[in-house]
């Protein structure tokens, strides 16, 4: 049996923080080979967005569907903070079943760090072990929360090469960020665009 095209969908989506209605009227269809890139100023509703495609997060109204496995990068890295990086990430390759989790490691530029406690990594060098670990899900829907935040220009870069990389696999990724991202044919969209009104806030 051969297997569904990834898909990510949201209709007429609304989300809240609180009492307050971040953004209304959402929708959006992703298909396999599709990224898309969320901008917004902070506290505009970019991460609420991408817990609930998540389903971390229970919309205010509005439907999200989606086809194939999705998997989520955000500010939280999942790995325990006690362990080595190495054993940490070995940890997650292995109940995901992920194939050459070694050359995952020496792509994000991890080797040197392996024996390194995962508490003692710095911002820019977790965000690149929750990169590695995204690999090892091969998961075919991405979602991105500000995954450039904390890291150099050469990371940044490689972010983008992944996406690439990624989406010309047939996969989907949807970036919420602040930063740009050097990845053709991406579209693009303002969460401030489906801000509500001062009356429906």
């Amino acid at each position: 049996m051969q297997a569904l095209s990834p898909a990510l969908s949201a209709h007429d989506l609304a989300c809240r923080r609180g009492d307050r209605l971040l953004f209304r009227r959402l929708t959006f269809t992703l298909e396999a080979g599709a990224a898309c890139h969320v901008t917004g100023a902070n506290g505009a509703g970019k991460t609420t967005l991408i817990r609930a495609l998540a389903g971390f997060t229970t919309p205010y109204a509005g439907e999200v569907r989606h086809t194939g496995a999705l998997a989520l990068l955000d500010e939280r890295p999942g790995l325990d903070p006690d362990l080595p990086l190495g054993r940490a990430l070995a940890f997650w390759f292995g109940l995901d079943g992920a194939a050459g989790g070694q050359a995952i490691m020496a792509r994000l530029r991890l080797e040197a760090l392996a024996e390194v406690p995962v508490r003692y990594l710095s911002t820019g060098q977790k965000k690149r072990a929750a990169l590695a670990r995204m690999l090892g899900q091969a998961a075919p829907v991405w979602l991105l929360d500000e995954p450039l935040s904390g890291l150099d220009t050469a990371s940044q870069a490689l972010v983008s090469e992944l996406v690439q990389e990624h989406c010309a696999d047939g996969g989907i990724a949807l970036i919420a960020s602040h930063q740009p991202l050097d990845v053709p044919d991406m579209t693009a969209f303002a969460i401030e665009d489906f801000a509500p009104s001062e009356a429906e806030a």
